[in-house]
């Protein structure tokens, strides 16, 4: 089977294209570097099937970044049957930059020419015959998007020529420096001999690095005595100008705003920008969270019941329940609708379940571990899945639309200032989908230091795993305290998560991570919708993973939990029958869960989840912390296990039979107060992140740098929550924190200036 690499700038649709022919769940994002690993698909569409391999996006071939890295390797190591080459038609000039690069190399390569859709909307004409005449190899106009012209693109690539020579379009007065350094590279046999002879030219770090290359280039360089890799990129551009460039035709030559331009003026407005990010982000919580999407309470509470009435539903009928999940005094947001239709029917699946153990003659315990450990661990994790897919489509959206790079563009401004470029916001943006992909994308980063730093601050972006902590225990504020509303605290606690990371990393910039601040340049790409089927595959690839993490980790998850709930360290069966609630731990001080928890719940009391809770159910909270470590689903999910017990000895059933919030009965049942619940949820958001992101961090971080990012996460969390906590109960401790955090910065601040050199004690600790 053949092998072609797709090869292009970032934004110019690579990945889209990707999708296009391959019909994979690859991640499609409209900011530079989205794709930093290969990755691969089948296309079935023409009389073969072909290997496609999706190259992460560059803008050259030299080493500056992993990411090239990557691409060069692949290209030259792999050997492809050919090099699909990308070109964003609104931009060729640019992106036939890396073209000119790609057909130095002895692969066949052909040109998909890029949104032509956008070009025809600008009243401009690209002579595709003519850039294919003067480029020499094949160029076909599609619309991956729309997904245009690819059947025509896949059958001229499969049609190529199996080999192809390479060839440079710089001449000038370099022609005998090539042709010494490419017949260097023909002695020795090296594939590509023109594309190693450019780079070695071009001072390129990989091909400087070999003995015997970098006296070759000293002996040319100093023949020559000019700066040559300035000399051919100046000829680059020269040749694509002259040649390339005169198959464009513009409709006019008069400076016209397009529409992209004309938003920008308002959303990256110097400073109303940051404000209508804000109020973005949160009509996307509230259309996700809100049980009051108008702002209307009371809304019809008069005719509402009548109807009901009218129709002879019993209150206790399905379709008084099925009311129920869009209305219940206000109209709730699309997000809660949804989690309330899915909640209806695991509500009646645990009901059904429950029913036919006892129809079988099941065992009491039976019922209790399938029905409260494993389903209610489960679908207490699986009934926000309808609110993370909606907060994850919101992200989509502003990510496809181009917006995301906008908002990457507009911190720029700001992180500048504190020695992060905006180009660090874009893998900590993609924190809020998840962690592994964002630490992935670090590579992107030129800086050792500003990947490191941007490394340990991505989880405090969070991410859809700790969706189900935010929206369960923001609910459980509102029906336990009736303070606030979900929307609005979720939000509020996401804003924290942003502003915990800014924090984090100018502190880290200014001490342990010091160094110069990287360039940030880059395309703001056009708007345009985004396309419907590349929405799906996000989501369908978000859904596959949160529900396979249910049924493997989380089920796993709380089949342990229950089982430490139920026994005692001498393996005595601590579940007992009861007439009103069936089979409950009436001593859990006795089990193996709870005297673990109890053990290490002192070390949460400075948090406010500790031993001052003072119930024998305070330890319930650090237990759900610690799971959480293994996946941060295991923390609602050990809620829905061990809420059977502690809600069925606190709370007031009034009749109910059993139906209720996991959360809920946690607060309820351990009389934990605001400011911890707010603790609690900054801790979870801010500590360790799940197993496979730090197994992702150790794999990106630097040598000997995992083990201090562990102990940044865990000190991070305690200060960050210690500070919720006391301020939030004793509101005068936020002048002693502020007097502490004024001594921290007045020492990093002298320190940074040289003035605390003479200090003898701290000379001393320097050496």
């Amino acid at each position: 089977m053949r092998t072609f690499a797709l090869a292009g700038n970032p934004n110019c649709g690579k990945t889209t294209l990707f999708n296009g022919l391959t019909g994979s769940t690859a991640h499609v994002g409209n900011w530079p570097g989205v794709t930093v690993d290969k990755k691969e698909g089948i296309y079935k569409g023409g009389s073969e099937k072909v290997n496609i391999v999706d190259l992460p996006g560059i803008y050259s071939l030299s080493p500056y970044t992993p990411e090239e890295v990557i691409a060069r390797n692949f290209i030259l190591d792999e050997k492809p049957d050919g090099i699909i080459n990308i070109v964003d038609a609104t931009n060729l000039e640019r992106n036939l930059y890396l073209t000119t690069q790609l057909l130095e190399m002895d692969v066949p390569v052909i040109i998909a020419l890029n949104m032509m859709d956008e070009v025809e909307k600008k009243g401009d004409k690209i002579d595709v015959k003519e850039l294919e005449s003067k480029i020499g190899v094949p160029v076909v106009s599609i619309c991956a998007l729309k997904n245009k012209g690819i059947k025509e693109l896949m059958e001229r690539a499969v049609a190529m020529p199996k080999t192809r020579k390479g060839q440079t379009v710089v001449k000038a007065n370099l022609s005998g420096a090539i042709e010494k350094a490419e017949k260097f590279y023909e002695n020795k046999e090296a594939s590509s001999p023109v594309f190693h002879a450019m780079k070695l030219l071009e001072n390129d770090e990989l091909e400087v690095s070999q003995k015997d290359n970098a006296s070759l280039l000293a002996e040319i360089t100093e023949s020559y005595g000019e700066d040559l890799e300035a000399v051919i990129a100046d000829e680059r551009y020269k040749y694509i100008a002259a040649n390339f460039s005169g198959a464009k035709k513009k409709k006019t030559e008069k400076a016209v705003l397009t529409k992209s331009d004309k938003i920008d003026k308002v959303l990256t407005h110097r400073i109303w920008s940051i404000p209508i990010f804000l109020v973005i982000l949160f009509v996307i919580f509230h259309l996700t969270f809100s049980e009051n999407l108008f702002f209307l309470n009371g809304f019809g509470d008069g005719w509402m019941p009548a109807l009901v009435d009218d129709l002879g539903w019993d209150e206790d009928s399905f379709w008084t329940a099925l009311v129920a999940c869009f209305y219940d005094g206000a109209v709730f947001s699309p997000g809660v609708i949804l989690t309330n239709l899915l909640c209806l029917v695991t509500d009646y699946i645990t009901e059904g379940v429950s029913l036919l153990i006892e129809v079988c003659g099941g065992a009491a315990w039976v019922d209790s571990l399938v029905c409260d450990a494993v389903l209610g661990g489960i679908f207490a994790v699986l009934g926000f899945l309808p609110q993370i897919l909606f907060l994850f489509l919101g992200f989509s959206i502003l990510e496809d639309t181009g917006y995301m790079a906008r908002v990457a563009f507009i911190l720029d401004r700001i992180f500048r200032r504190f020695g992060l470029s905006g180009r660090a916001f874009m893998p900590m943006i993609m924190g809020f989908g998840c962690s592994l992909p964002a630490m992935i994308n670090t590579r992107t980063l030129a800086d050792e230091k500003e990947r490191t730093a941007t490394i340990r601050v991505i989880p405090f972006f969070s991410c859809g795993a700790k969706l189900p902590i935010l929206t369960a225990m923001s609910g459980a504020i509102l029906e336990v305290f009736g303070v606030g509303n979900v929307d609005l605290i979720t939000y509020s606690m996401y804003l924290v998560g942003i502003v915990v990371a800014i924090c984090a990393v100018i502190l880290m910039r200014n001490t342990t991570m010091k160094g110069a601040t990287p360039p940030f340049i880059m395309e703001l790409p056009a708007y345009h919708a985004p396309g419907f089927k590349n929405l799906m595959i996000h989501l369908w690839d978000k859904t596959k993973h949160f529900v396979k993490k249910a049924f493997t980790i989380i089920f796993a998850s709380t089949v342990i939990i229950w089982f430490l709930q139920s026994f005692s360290w001498s393996w005595e069966f601590l579940l007992e029958e009861t007439e009103e609630f069936g089979m409950v731990n009436l001593r859990t001080d006795e089990s193996i869960l709870g005297s673990i928890g109890m053990l290490i719940q002192p070390i949460f009391t400075p948090l406010g989840f500790g031993s001052q809770l003072g119930t024998e159910f305070g330890w319930v909270f650090a237990v759900a912390a610690i799971t959480g470590l293994v996946a941060k689903e295991n923390v609602i999910a050990t809620f829905g296990a061990l809420a059977a017990v502690v809600a069925k000895q606190y709370i007031d059933w009034e009749g109910d039979d059993g139906d209720i919030l996991a959360a809920v009965a946690m607060v309820e049942g351990t009389g934990i107060t605001i400011p911890a619940i707010l603790a609690f949820i900054v801790f979870n958001m801010t500590t360790i992140p799940c197993f496979a992101a730090c197994a992702t961090a150790k794999a990106e971080l630097p040598k000997g740098k995992f083990k201090w990012t562990v102990l940044f996460w865990v000190v991070t969390s305690y200060v960050a929550s210690c500070m919720v906590y006391t301020i939030g109960s004793w509101w005068w401790t936020l002048f002693i924190w502020l007097a502490v955090w004024a001594i921290i910065i007045t020492f990093i601040v002298l320190n940074n200036k040289g003035k605390l050199e003479n200090i003898k004690f701290w000379k001393k600790g320097r050496s």
